[in-house]
C-alpha cells in the first residue's frame, strides 16, 4: 500500500468562460475528472486552482488563479511550504489559448528538472521539444477556432440586427425583461425626458428632478447625465436599431424597424439625434482656437506608454495614468494601470520631473522645426460646402416632419449627407489644430509656454504635433531608483 506522501505532489487546474448558471459545476466537473486522472497515475493533489467565468482568449482578462499556479510552480511549492511537482488539467484549452500564455507555462513548470504535467489522457513530457511544439501548434489552433467562432458571433448579430431581433444582456431602461414589452413609468419617464430636451430643456435639470422621485437605473444605480444621453440617443427608443455605429438600414435605405414597442417616434428621436450631433468633438471659437470638454489634468496623460516587456517579447504599450501621491515631489505619478485595468501595473515615473524633461525636448524640437516650418493656410476649403449641406440637411429633415416628403427619399439623402458632414467637421477640426499649432510655433513658441497664455489643451496639442508617443522604459531592480531621463524614449512625428 503506497502512502500519500509516496505520491508525487501536483497541483490541479479548471477553467471555464462562461459560468451560465453561476454554480461553478463546469469548474467542479473539472476537478473531478483531474481528482481520477491523479488517483490513475499515482500523483497527489496538493491544491486546487479554479479560474470561473473567466475567458483564456482575451489578452486583457487577468486569470488570477492561473497567475498563483504559474508562481507555485516557479517556486516548486505553494505559499504554506508544501512542495509541488507538477499540474494537472483536463486538457490543454482549459489551461491556455494564447500562445504567450503557453509558453508562461512551460518556462514555470520546467523551471527544475522532473516535474509531471498531465491531462486526462495521461502524462505529457514538456522537456520534449517535439511535445512542446506540438502543443504551440495546439493553442494556434484553438486561437484560430476563437477567431472563427467570434465571427461567426458578429454575423449572427448583423442578422438579428437587420431582423430588428433584440440583443442579449440586461434588459434596457423602458421595457420589460422580454425587451419587447414597455415598463411603463420607465417608458413615459423617457419619453418626457425626450420631450423636453427637443424643447430646450437640459439634462441636468431633469437628473435633478428624477433625483428629487428617486429614479434609479435598471442596475440601482443613480442616473448619470452621460447614461441619460446615451438612453436618449439610442435609437432604439423609436424603434430603430444601431449596429457598430450606425442604423441598420433596409436594401433601400430605410432603417429597419425592431420588433420591441417603441418609446417616442422616429421624428422625434432624430430631433434629438440632430441636437447631440451639433455638440460632437472639439469646441472652436470665434479666434480659431480649440477646446476639447475632455482635456485631461495631467499634461502627459494617454501619451506616456508602459515599455515594460512582456513574456512574448512585446511591450505592454498600456497609456499611462496620472494618480495623486502626497509623498512625491510633485505630489503625482505616471504609472501602469493594474492587469484588470488592461496594464501591467509595472512602470511608474514622478510626474513632474517627466514633464519638465518631455516638455523641454518638445520645446526644442518646435523651435528647431520651426526655422523650417513655412506657414501654414489659415483658410479652411470646406466652410462653405459644410454650411451648405448642414442648412440642406435641416431643411429636409423640416420638410420630412411635416410629411412633406416619403421616408423612401428622406432616409437615403439624409443617410449620405450625414456622412459627407462627418467627413468635413473632421476636416474642418484637424485644419483648426493645425493653424492653431502652427501660430505658436512660428512666434516664440518658449515664451508662449512659459508666459502661461497657453491652457492644457493647446499644450497637449503642441506635444501631438513633435510626439506621437514617449516609452517609458523599465527601472529594473525593483525599489526606487533616482530619476533616468535616458529611460523615457520619445517617438517624434515627421517634421
Amino acid at each position: 500500500m503506497i502512502n500519500d506522501d509516496q505520491l508525487v505532489p501536483v497541483v490541479a487546474y479548471a477553467r471555464i468562460s462562461a459560468d451560465l448558471e453561476r454554480d461553478g459545476h463546469g469548474v467542479e466537473d473539472q476537478h473531478n475528472v483531474n481528482d481520477e486522472t491523479a488517483a490513475a497515475l499515482g500523483l497527489r493533489i496538493v491544491h486546487y486552482y479554479t479560474d470561473n467565468d473567466l475567458s483564456a482568449a482575451k489578452a486583457n482578462v487577468v486569470r488570477p488563479d492561473f497567475e498563483g499556479m504559474l508562481k507555485a510552480l516557479k517556486a516548486g511549492q505553494l505559499p504554506d511550504g508544501q512542495e509541488v511537482r507538477g499540474a494537472i488539467v483536463v486538457a490543454d484549452d482549459r489551461l491556455v489559448r494564447r500562445v504567450g500564455d503557453y509558453e508562461q507555462f512551460v518556462d514555470a513548470l520546467t523551471h527544475d528538472d522532473g516535474r509531471i504535467y498531465a491531462d486526462a489522457k495521461g502524462i505529457k513530457d514538456l522537456y520534449n521539444e517535439d511535445v512542446e511544439s506540438m502543443g504551440l501548434f495546439g493553442v494556434v489552433i484553438a486561437k484560430a477556432e476563437v477567431r472563427k467562432i467570434k465571427r461567426r458571433t458578429r454575423r449572427s448579430h448583423r442578422r438579428r440586427a437587420e431582423q430588428g431581433i433584440p440583443v442579449g444582456g440586461t434588459r434596457p431602461f423602458g421595457w420589460k425583461a422580454d425587451k419587447r414589452t414597455l415598463e411603463p413609468e420607465e417608458a413615459e419617464l423617457l419619453a418626457k425626458a425626450a420631450r423636453d430636451v427637443i424643447a430646450g430643456k437640459s439634462l441636468h435639470s431633469i437628473l435633478a428632478a428624477w433625483g428629487d422621485e428617486g429614479v434609479r437605473t435598471v442596475h440601482g444605480n443613480v442616473w448619470r447625465s452621460r447614461s441619460l444621453k446615451l438612453s436618449l440617443w439610442n435609437p432604439r427608443l423609436c424603434g430603430w436599431r444601431r449596429h457598430n455605429g450606425d442604423l441598420v438600414r433596409d436594401a433601400g435605405g430605410v432603417p429597419v424597424v425592431g420588433q420591441w414597442e417603441p418609446i417616442i417616434t422616429p421624428k422625434e428621436w432624430m430631433a434629438i439625434d440632430a441636437l447631440f450631433s451639433a455638440r460632437l468633438g472639439p469646441n472652436i471659437k470665434a479666434d480659431g482656437t480649440i477646446t476639447d470638454y475632455r482635456t485631461p489634468s495631467h499634461l502627459l496623460t494617454g501619451i506616456l506608454r508602459c515599455g515594460k516587456p512582456k513574456a512574448d517579447g512585446q511591450i505592454c504599450n498600456a497609456p499611462l495614468r496620472a494618480s495623486t501621491r502626497a509623498d512625491l515631489s510633485g505630489g503625482y505619478l505616471y504609472q501602469c494601470p493594474s492587469r484588470s485595468m488592461g496594464g501591467c501595473g509595472g512602470s511608474a515615473r514622478n510626474g513632474t520631473k517627466v514633464d519638465e524633461y518631455i516638455t523641454e525636448a518638445v520645446l526644442a524640437k518646435l523651435e528647431e522645426r520651426a526655422a523650417v516650418k513655412s506657414e501654414t493656410d489659415s483658410v479652411w476649403g470646406g466652410e462653405d460646402e459644410l454650411n451648405r449641406l448642414m442648412a440642406k440637411q435641416r431643411k429636409m429633415l423640416q420638410a420630412w416632419q411635416e410629411d412633406q416628403i416619403s421616408d423612401e427619399l428622406f432616409f437615403p439623402e439624409n443617410h449620405k449627407m450625414e456622412s459627407r458632414i462627418k467627413e468635413l467637421r473632421k476636416e474642418r477640426t484637424q485644419h483648426a489644430l493645425r493653424v492653431q499649432r502652427a501660430s505658436v510655433v512660428t512666434e516664440d513658441v518658449r515664451e508662449q509656454w512659459e508666459s502661461g497664455r497657453l491652457d492644457m489643451a493647446q499644450k497637449r496639442a503642441l506635444i501631438r504635433e513633435a510626439l506621437h508617443a514617449v516609452i517609458v522604459r523599465p527601472v529594473g531592480g525593483g525599489g526606487r531608483r533616482p530619476f533616468n531621463p535616458d529611460l523615457l524614449d520619445p517617438k517624434w512625428t515627421e517634421g
